[in-house]
């Protein structure tokens, strides 16, 4: 008997080969996804998980870190590009400009430790612009001198200027620009033949100029008289001086004016001691050569580069000649109320060929020492001198009277004044090397 069609009995047979097949294909899908990448497996089912799970915290946390390290990229770069700005600005290019809210930065009645060889306004000069110019770099703003930074870093320190008169100047600028913070009972000042010694009792702090014009021995050394047509320098003496600098926190040198001299250096080799005298000539630039290699010998081996700041301040520019700056043949400095304007002027007294010798020697220098570049700022100060406004020693004959310009004093500068820039440009290399 033929069996009959039952379609449950066919269903029944044929559920375990779907089952079969099913089986099948969901082993070749889960042996696809281990085969491949992984993310890319689940990108295929991305939107289905988006509708489950529409933020996912995967997804923040990646954002997050990407905004974060974009943002980290970004300020590195900023900082950088300050950075750079900072770098390539000269605090010693730029222009004088006129500032009647900030200048002067202190009163001449209010500083009773100016010389009376720099005290213009009380000799006599009739007007005051010089004293409401301030030096502005070109791509930033110096720092504003802070007086009571400097004395609480001086506190318990000693500060020193060592050389000539100009050198003085800037040593008494700057006690006049912190002494007013001083109690009247807590500071004073006193000289001791080459040493003059400002005291700031209530900071244990002392800020000290001593005179050597030659930073060697010199027959100049006499810091009361010392005006000699025959200047003489003695070879290999600086330690004749430089017992008196030794301990000082920050040292402040300079030396130029008196090496100019016209003509060659007189050089003793032995001692002013001795009956016969050796002295032998040498070129300017040669016979300065010789004192900046003592200084910066002497640098290294009585300084501590950890504990002891040191600075040169570059050459003073007088204006003998007015003529260099477009004036009358014959005059000077004496007159003049506005400085020069020509960005490129530069002085005829100002000697390239000593500011060649003093970059060739400060390279060789393994003593880090901080370069006051203001010869070219000062450059443009025909104005800033003291001109005939100043203690004359001697009186004056009936000539010079008659010719103001033929005792006008072109290389000194009146205080407060440009050597006010100065110090200012001296607290910014040392609060921002």
């Amino acid at each position: 008997m033929a069996n009959s069609f039952n379609p449950s009995s066919l269903l029944l047979k044929t559920k375990p080969r779907l089952s079969s097949y099913l089986f099948t294909l969901l082993s070749i899908i889960l042996f696809t996804a281990i085969i491949l990448n992984t993310h890319d497996f689940l990108f295929i089912f991305r939107p289905h998980l988006q509708q489950l799970h529409p933020k996912t915290e995967t997804n923040t946390v990646l954002f997050s870190t990407v905004t974060q390290s974009n943002n980290t990229v970004q300020e590195v770069e900023k900082k950088e590009e300050e950075e750079e700005e900072e770098k390539e600005c000269d605090l010693f290019s730029g222009t004088w400009v006129k500032d009647e809210l900030t200048r002067p930065l202190y009163e001449e009645s209010e500083c009773p430790y100016i010389q009376p060889q720099l005290t213009c306004q009380e000799h006599g000069r009739p007007d005051k612009e010089y004293r409401r110019l301030r030096w502005q770099p070109h791509g930033c703003d110096l720092p504003k001198f802070n007086a009571s930074l400097m004395l609480e870093t001086l506190r318990g320190k000693r500060m020193m200027f060592v050389g000539d008169s100009l050198n003085r100047g800037q040593y008494v600028s700057l006690i006049c620009l912190l002494h007013h913070l001083i109690p009247q009972h807590a500071k004073s000042m006193e000289t001791f033949d080459s040493l003059t010694v400002f005291t700031a009792k209530e900071y244990n702090a002392t800020i000290e100029f001593y005179w050597a014009p030659f930073l060697l021995e010199s027959n100049s050394d006499n810091a009361v008289i010392h005006r000699v047509t025959d200047r003489i320098v003695r070879k290999g003496s600086i330690n004749k001086h430089g017992r008196y600098w030794k301990g000082a926190d920050i040292l402040v040198f300079n030396t130029y004016l008196w090496w100019v001299t016209g003509s060659n250096m007189k050089i003793l080799l032995g001692s002013f001691k001795d009956e016969v005298k050796e002295i032998v000539e040498m070129q300017t630039e040669e016979a300065y050569r010789m004192a900046m290699k003592s200084m910066l010998r002497w640098v290294k081996m009585n300084m501590d580069p950890n504990k002891t700041r040191v600075f040169f301040t570059s050459m003073s520019p007088s204006h003998g000649k007015s003529i260099e700056w477009g004036g009358e043949p014959g005059g000077n400095c004496y007159n003049e109320t506005t400085p020069i304007e020509e960005p490129s002027y530069w002085g005829s007294d100002s000697l390239k060929s000593i500011m060649q010798v003093i970059g060739e020697e400060f390279r060789k220098s393994k003593f880090p020492i901080t370069f006051l570049n203001i010869t070219q700022l000062s450059n443009y100060r025909k104005d800033a001198h003291t001109s005939i406004y100043k203690k004359q020693w001697n009186p004056l004959t009936p000539e010079q009277l008659a010719n103001p310009a033929s005792y006008s004093d072109c290389i000194h500068w009146c205080l407060p004044g440009l050597q006010d820039t100065w110090n200012e440009l001296l607290f910014a290399k040392l609060f921002y090397p």
